[in-house]
Parts: structure tokens; C-alpha cells; sequence
């Protein structure tokens, strides 16, 4: 029988695949460069494959790295949890923390059940609003954490995860070949409808916004009645709805940036904690349709590896 895979090893191999460097990652586990090289060149031998490859001055994950990854991750948080219960001192209080809707409904359940399991004396106080008033919230001390869209304008926010921003209609209507296009937006400081009504302009689209509104379950209503055209992130996308393109007169949409926001707290143990389980929730957390793109990119490692969703796919409907 093999003996189990060395948990200092898979926390280094982890620091490389988020950092980028062998250096760096020194830094952060607190070792020498050559201790790191060491610890990677028994980690290959103990696995059997090789874990990085050349790039040029870089070194990159191979395919079986990239498997590992995953992996490594799910061990060293079950560890984490695996202490965490046996722990006396484990935390204890209430935590503030805020989201969109539409983020709250793809990467909560994750979020509250790894946070919960770990911490189970520390009490969860959700809300749901738009980034803009999460943000005023984090500024007037009402929430400790707040997960956002990220906007270099207002203020400081800690990327966790980037996902293409997507055109998105009816799959039973073909509301995107009307002359004028129907578009359903968030409210006119929502970056997604400004980066949507960019594109429109520089197109020289006819349109017109026929629903308004800060809420997720809304927009999805009208884009699945075939009411209205959108943008959502990809982790947003619902059954029925069809991805449009550049082949269908839709330009490109810049990413969405998903970020974390703190708030000033008394209690930043807790916070760190809830924010380390996010990271690592949204990491885990994948889009559930669509196929493999891209190449392997050692910058975008710290986001999850998700299925990209083509243009003119087709969820399947309710």
C-alpha cells in the first residue's frame, strides 16, 4: 500500500499553482527555493507524473498538475475541517456578510455549507442587494464582508474568481432578430448594462431598455419569457436561455471581475476565515454546461476552472 501524499507538499504545490512562481511560493510556505524545488521533485516522484513543464522562462502545470490541483485543494481544506471540529477555540460570534442575488444563488449553498461545517458557532446575517449598495454598506461599518462585482471605481475589492460576461435570450423565441432589441438591465449604474449599451452604441444597434431592475430573478423572467435580451456572468445562466455571439451581431463583452470586499470589524479572525472559505468555494465551484476552452494559464489558476459556455449554446429548458 502507497503511503498518503504529504500535506506540506500539496500546500506548496498549491502556493506555485496560485503564484505563478517557485519564488514566490517560497515566500509564502516560509522555505528556501531549493526546499520548494525539493518538495516538488517528491511530490512527482511520489505521484508518478510530472506535475510542471517548461514555458519558456516560466513553468507551468501539465495536464495530470492540473488534475492534482483539484485534488490538493479538497485535502488540504477536509484538513482544515477535520482540526477545526476537535478545536476548542474554534470560533464563535456573528458575521455580516452581503451579495448580489444572482451570486447568491449560484455560490452560497457551497459557501454556507464548507463555512458552516468548519465554524459551526459563528452565526451567517445575509443580505442580498447590488454591488453599489453592498458597497456603501461595507463603507458605513453595516456589513464585515461582501462579495461584489469588481469596479476598479469603487474601491477595493479582492478578485476571487473571472467569468465571461454573455449575451443571453430566449431559447423558444427569437427575440434577439427583432429590429429594435428589447433589453432588460440592472439599474443604470450596473457596469454589465454600461458595457452592454457600449457595445450596442459602437454597433450602431437599434434597442431599447424595456425592464429595469436590481433583481437577478427579474431580469431571468424576462429573458426567459423572451420579453428581453441581457447580460449575465456565466455562472448566472439558467435552463432555456441561449448564449448569442459575434455570429448572431453581439460583440464582445468584457469578464466579470467577482470580488471580495471587508468592512472594519472586531472581529477580522472571522472574517478571514469566511473569506478564505469563499476563495475556496468559488475555486471549487464550476459552470455545469458547456466544454473545455482555453489554454492553461498559470495567472488565472487563482480562478476557478470553469466550462465555458459557447455562443449559441442551448440550456436545456425547465
Amino acid at each position: 500500500m502507497k503511503a498518503p501524499l504529504d500535506l506540506d507538499q500539496l500546500q506548496t504545490f498549491i502556493s506555485i499553482a496560485d503564484t505563478g512562481s517557485f519564488t514566490r511560493a517560497a515566500e509564502e510556505v516560509h522555505r528556501t527555493q531549493s526546499a520548494v524545488s525539493m518538495q516538488m521533485r517528491r511530490l512527482e516522484e511520489r505521484i508518478g507524473k510530472p506535475l510542471f513543464e517548461k514555458d519558456g522562462r516560466t513553468n507551468k502545470l501539465t495536464e495530470e498538475g492540473d488534475k492534482l490541483l483539484s485534488y490538493a485543494r479538497r485535502l488540504l481544506y477536509l484538513n482544515r475541517e477535520t482540526l477545526a471540529a476537535f478545536d476548542d477555540q474554534r470560533l464563535e460570534g456573528t458575521i455580516r456578510i452581503g451579495t448580489p442575488d444572482d451570486y447568491a444563488d449560484r455560490f452560497l449553498p457551497e459557501i454556507m455549507a464548507r463555512f458552516t461545517r468548519s465554524n459551526p458557532r459563528v452565526e451567517l446575517t445575509v443580505i442580498c442587494e447590488p454591488t453599489p449598495g453592498l458597497v456603501e454598506h461595507i463603507k458605513r461599518g453595516n456589513l464585515d464582508l461582501a462579495l461584489v462585482t469588481h469596479n476598479d471605481t469603487r474601491g477595493q475589492s479582492e478578485v476571487v474568481r473571472r467569468e465571461p460576461l454573455l449575451w443571453v435570450t430566449s431559447a423558444n423565441h427569437a427575440t434577439h432578430e427583432q429590429q429594435t432589441l428589447p433589453m432588460a438591465f440592472g439599474r443604470p449604474n450596473c457596469i454589465w448594462r454600461r458595457a452592454a449599451v457600449d457595445v450596442l452604441d459602437r454597433q450602431n444597434r437599434d434597442y431599447r431598455i424595456l425592464f429595469t431592475s436590481f433583481s437577478a430573478t427579474v431580469i431571468t423572467a424576462a429573458v426567459l419569457s423572451g420579453l428581453a435580451i441581457s447580460v449575465l456572468p456565466e455562472c448566472a445562466l439558467r435552463p432555456g436561455m441561449r448564449v448569442l455571439g459575434e455570429a448572431d451581431g453581439f460583440g464582445a463583452l468584457p469578464d466579470c471581475r467577482i470580488g471580495i470586499m471587508r468592512g472594519q470589524t472586531s472581529r477580522p479572525e472571522i472574517v478571514d476565515a469566511l473569506a478564505r472559505h469563499i476563495s475556496e468555494s468559488l475555486d471549487n465551484i464550476s459552470v455545469p454546461l458547456g466544454e473545455e476552452t482555453g489554454t492553461f494559464d498559470f495567472a488565472a489558476l487563482a480562478f476557478a476552472k470553469m466550462k465555458r459556455t459557447k455562443p449559441n449554446q442551448i440550456l436545456p429548458g425547465w
